[in-house]
């Protein structure tokens, strides 16, 4: 009686099994359908993991919670790591232009790390960190590595003139000196 309740509960679970992951392989083909249109694109970048839409996409109005920003005499929005400005009528997806800060980051964003320094990454646009937010910076020279744990020890980048280390300040008319992480050991 026992072997046979023990053979039924082995049978139940491996039937459970086999349900759930042809549920997900169906859920994941149905995403994968759902976002298969010329206006979305996957980001995998870093393992990054997800679609937004392409740049030139256009939209009559624009998703709730965006946020306004004006930057170079222009006018930019923001939502969920997604900018548009203003076309016609309605609005298009764009590349935002580095120097615009927002407040927040995007939800779905990836940690890299290039020569020390951290960078925020979503939707083929890379943040660093300002007192008023994030900056849209340009790719970083160095091909960034995505960051799973803490910072690794690296080097810093110090301004003398400021006598403060970046990312706490964004511009050294100088020009920044690196330095190491790790103090020397006296």
């Amino acid at each position: 009686m026992i072997r046979r309740l023990k053979s039924f509960i082995t049978w139940v679970i491996a039937v459970t099994a086999v349900w759930v992951s042809t549920a997900e392989a169906q859920r994941r083909e149905h995403e994968r359908e759902r976002f298969q249109t010329p206006h979305w694109v996957f980001d995998d970048r870093f393992r990054h993991n997800h679609y937004y839409p392409a740049p030139g996409y256009s939209l009559a109005v624009l998703p709730p919670g965006n946020l306004a920003l004006r930057f170079g005499g222009g006018r930019y929005w923001f939502q969920s790591g997604v900018w548009y400005q203003a076309a016609g009528p309605g609005y298009v997806v764009v590349r935002p232009p580095v120097g615009i800060v927002v407040p927040v980051l995007p939800p779905s964003y990836t940690t890299v790390w290039a020569s020390g320094v951290p960078y925020y990454y979503a939707n083929d646009v890379y943040y660093t960190s300002v007192p008023a937010g994030y900056v849209v910076a340009n790719p970083p020279l160095a091909e960034p590595a995505p960051q799973t744990g803490g910072p690794q020890p690296a080097n810093w980048y110090y301004c003398e003139s400021t006598k403060t280390y970046y990312p706490y300040t964004s511009e050294c008319k100088e020009g920044w000196r690196q330095v190491p992480a790790t103090p020397p050991q006296k």
